[in-house]
């Protein structure tokens, strides 16, 4: 049969069919447009994140970030109960531990934080360390047990020994910085980094490095992730030298090296 434009057009028409079925195709089994990432954080990343997310979307302009904050338990249960989620990143390893079982691959640690005492502008009731929290009368706001902040400062306490009568315990670090940044706590412990997000509206009574605890922020990749290669390469940015300064700049300590996944 002689070869015409028809026997042509019908041949080319076969093989994109062909392809199709095969998922190689670029429009066929897959969206040819930018994919969305879905970045579920703890909410002391607040800040960071959106600048994160920003520098990373300037250099894969087919890839558009939408992130979520909570507590880190909150952000682990959101994928148990929804299965909405791309990227998982906890303000502790605790939480991602539990995640990993069956929600996470493995996590490449990002970033490092420490805690502090948050008070009023001025520090009115006079709060020099953590000893002063143990003073009759004062109003103390602390992370509730379940979250990475309320772990982080019991640790605290207990490393020096004091027993402090907190008045509330709050599901995230924000809603414990929000208590004093409103006058509804004299202090609160949260993370060092929490307080550029408050301004003038709080100040800091230092812990020093030999009371403190280490905060450990991982990464990781959602299993069930319909983008699971884009995620990966996210979670992977998050070590590279532009996210380190980044993450530098908002007052977070960084890791030694850029950290490989862990099995």
């Amino acid at each position: 049969m002689p070869d015409t434009p028809r026997r042509r057009r019908l041949a080319a028409c076969a093989v994109l069919v062909l392809l199709c079925l095969a998922g190689t195709a670029g429009g066929c089994g897959r969206s040819s447009g930018p994919r969305t990432l879905t970045v579920l954080a703890a909410s002391s990343l607040t800040e960071v994140l959106g600048e994160l997310t920003t520098a990373y979307t300037q250099t894969h302009r087919d890839v558009r970030m939408q992130t979520v904050f909570g507590g880190s338990q909150e952000m682990a249960a959101r994928l148990e109960d929804r299965g909405t989620g791309d990227v998982l990143i906890t303000a502790d390893e605790t939480t991602m531990n539990d995640a990993e079982a069956d929600l996470t691959g493995p996590r490449r640690v990002v970033a490092h934080n420490s805690m502090t005492i948050a008070v009023a502008p001025g520090n009115p009731r006079r709060i020099r360390d953590l000893s002063s929290l143990t003073r009759p009368g004062l109003r103390i706001a602390i992370g509730a047990e379940s979250v990475p902040a309320g772990r982080y400062a019991r640790q605290l306490l207990a490393r020096a020994g004091l027993t402090v009568r907190w008045t509330s315990e709050e599901i995230n670090v924000r809603a414990v910085l929000d208590r004093v940044r409103t006058g509804e706590a004299d202090a609160g412990l949260v993370y060092i980094t929490d307080l550029r997000s408050a301004g003038i509206a709080t100040s800091s009574v230092p812990i020093p490095a030999g009371q403190n605890v280490t905060a450990t922020y991982p990464a990781a990749v959602v299993k069930d992730s319909a983008h699971a290669r884009d995620a990966g390469d996210f979670v992977a940015w998050l070590t590279s030298p532009t996210a380190r300064a980044l993450f530098h700049k908002y007052g977070f300590v960084l890791p030694e090296a850029p950290q490989a996944p862990q099995a």
